[in-house]
């Protein structure tokens, strides 16, 4: 007994301590935490414990660094209310919030009083009502908006189209109406403006984007969705109708009315005609086309299915023609099977569509739709396919079968569940799955490295062996080994297409040169590296035609003058890193920097590029450090 209340009260000091060592995000939390709907689910959220510990969160739900949090993440808690943001303000370090998939209601949090937010990711909730016109006023570090899967309408709010670092804007499945607005700064890389009321022309800036961001607005038109823009005309004002006029308006009426008639008759018998024809062409059989039917909309599906959602297309195929297999070592099925298969568009890329396309519960596998592939002979794109199909490497996706036509091509290779890097690095994590972080985002640049070698071994009269290599192109498997895909399309792809959207066709020397050479490569894998340890979008709003080269070669530029790198350039999300690890992070870094060097010819060539990073390790080994002599020191 005379051990109890001495014990007790060591405890009871201790708590005290906790208490007020870091008293202030603890009770803002806790407050947080009461003032929602089955908050009492959120059971590590203790007061006896203290919300991080170093950068490691204690209570579930949380991202922290040193000691402070900078991010809350409660996805699918069931979670419901309102967000108080009045009391997220007594977080003054508060980046990114996350509260989708949960049962938020009620209107738009005034998520203003926060400023220094950088992502809001509020997809598939019960939000509803009008955003009011200055709801972001203020927010100039906002990137990120995820507003998809709610009930709210009216005008899409023009505080938005001020905000200086917008590039992620996820508006689907609303009831917005009006006119979309134009947006002040062209830095927007990802857009969905699908399923709602929206009219009027598209924004000039926005029409490079695909035509599948701006379906189920049925009043939308212009680029790109191929529709003409109706021209408002001017009516006399009825009040000052005179009686003559007034009589013959009757006959006009008429007369218009005729005419309308005639035209709309005119039109149906064409679209008749049209689509006798096509018949005709491609068979009345409905194995002549991939059918790709409208997915049901998960609370994740917008980023679980790539980048750019679900969608209803047909890919038109001659029922004749037959896919060829370029392996053994695949199950084989002919074309009719796939398809009849069950598909989903993954997404619209710079080539063409891609659909995911389910065999059987076994079998999965996507295709990928290329229509500006002509630069070769049948034979010849025949024999570069067969050379890419006897590619066997862990990080090399392989292209398992193709099927030719002149106007279009189609790869099937096996589905990867994991999705993109790019998903997983600037994406929403609505499926649950936690950020990169450091000795995750080391082991896929070591995968890239690694594949890309291969293909140099492999392929070695292409002088890009890749050609196109960026996030989006790689995929990562259930143990986040990335797998490169889209590869070796530099010489069937038209010219002009390859110019126009290839990563290869936007380094230094191609700017300065006209010409691509044996490490060009070599400058895509550090821009690569680049976005992976910054978590900044580059190589991906290439595409999008926005001036992104000019960007990167200014980012890298900035980054390049600095005498010393440090962890502040690093992507905020990236978790585990700290003193421990931090000068292996800054060597990756400049390893990254190095290879975008513009001078062709003291830029690294691959196998030096792939031995470095082969040296990098997790945690920092000052035996093994790299010293100031170093190439990437430059």
């Amino acid at each position: 007994m005379p051990d109890h209340p001495s014990s007790l009260f060591q405890l009871l000091l201790f708590i005290s301590i906790l208490h007020l060592v870091n008293s202030s995000d603890n009770d803002t939390l806790l407050d947080f935490k009461n003032s929602l709907i089955n908050g009492d689910k959120l059971t590590t959220w203790n007061p006896l414990t203290t919300p991080c510990d170093g950068n490691t969160p204690n209570w579930d739900g949380l991202l922290c660094a040193n000691d402070t949090v900078w991010g809350i993440r409660l996805e699918g808690k069931e979670l419901g209310r309102t967000i108080d943001t009045k009391i997220l303000t007594k977080l003054p370090s508060l980046l990114t919030i996350s509260f989708q998939n949960n049962s938020f209601e009620g209107g738009f949090p005034e998520f203003k009083r926060l400023r220094g937010l950088r992502s809001i990711f509020l997809t598939a909730n019960r939000f509803s009502g009008e955003i009011p016109a200055n709801a972001f006023d203020g927010m100039k570090r906002l990137k990120k908006l995820y507003l998809a899967n709610n009930k709210f309408h009216g005008k899409i709010p023009a505080s938005l189209t001020t905000l200086p670092k917008l590039r992620d804007l996820l508006l689907e499945n609303n009831r917005f109406e009006g006119e979309i607005p134009m947006f002040v700064k062209d830095n927007l890389t990802i857009v969905n403006f699908t399923n709602n009321n929206l009219r009027g022309p598209i924004p000039k800036r926005l029409q490079e984007f695909p035509a599948s961001q701006f379906s189920g607005n049925g009043e939308l038109c212009g680029a790109p969705l191929g529709t003409q823009c109706k021209v408002a005309t001017s009516t006399p004002d009825s009040s000052s109708t005179s009686p003559s006029t007034s009589a013959t308006s009757g006959n006009n009426t008429s007369t218009t009315t005729t005419i309308i008639t005639v035209l709309v008759v005119v039109a149906a018998v064409v679209a008749i005609a049209a689509a006798f024809i096509i018949l005709q062409q491609f068979g009345p059989s409905s194995t002549n086309c991939l059918q790709v039917s409208a997915c049901k909309k998960g609370p994740s599906s917008e980023h679980n299915e790539m980048e750019q959602g679900c969608a209803t297309a047909t890919a038109v195929v001659k029922k004749a023609d037959a896919l060829t297999f370029l392996r053994d070592d695949v199950e084989k099925f002919n074309l009719a099977e796939l398809l009849k298969a069950s598909a989903v568009i993954l997404g619209g890329g710079a080539f063409g569509s891609s659909y995911k396309a389910v065999l059987s519960r076994q079998r999965v596998v996507v295709v990928k739709k290329f229509e500006q592939m002509n630069n070769v002979t049948k034979d010849e794109f025949v024999n570069h396919m067969q050379r890419l199909g006897k590619l066997d490497h862990p990080n090399v996706l392989p292209v398992i079968a193709f099927y030719y036509r002149r106007e279009e091509k189609l790869f099937v290779v096996d589905y990867v569940e994991n999705i993109s890097l790019a998903v997983h690095l600037h994406g929403n994590r609505s499926s649950g799955s936690q950020s990169l972080d450091w000795p995750t985002r080391l082991k896929i640049v070591k995968g890239i490295a690694r594949g890309l070698i291969h293909l140099y071994n492999e392929l070695p009269s292409l002088i890009a062996p890749h050609g196109h290599l960026k996030s989006s192109n790689v995929l990562l498997n259930r143990e986040f080994e990335p797998l490169l895909t889209d590869y070796g399309l530099v010489p069937i792809t038209n010219h002009e297409q390859a110019r126009q959207v290839m990563i290869a066709f936007k380094s230094p020397e191609y700017k300065k040169q006209g010409r691509i050479t044996k490490k060009t490569d070599v400058w895509s894998l550090g821009v690569m590296i680049i976005e992976i340890m910054t978590g900044k979008l580059l190589a991906n709003s290439f595409n999008q035609g926005k001036g992104g080269d000019t960007e990167l070669a200014d980012f890298v530029d900035s980054m390049m003058k600095e005498e010393e790198l440090t962890t502040d350039v690093f992507d905020k999300e990236m978790g585990e890193f700290d003193k421990g690890n931090e000068e292996e992070m800054v060597k990756l870094l400049k390893i990254g920097l190095s290879c975008c060097e513009p001078d062709v010819d003291k830029r690294w060539d691959i196998k030096e590029v792939v031995d470095i990073i082969e040296n990098v390790k997790e945690k920092n080994d000052d035996g093994d450090t790299m010293n100031d002599d170093d190439r990437q020191q430059r």
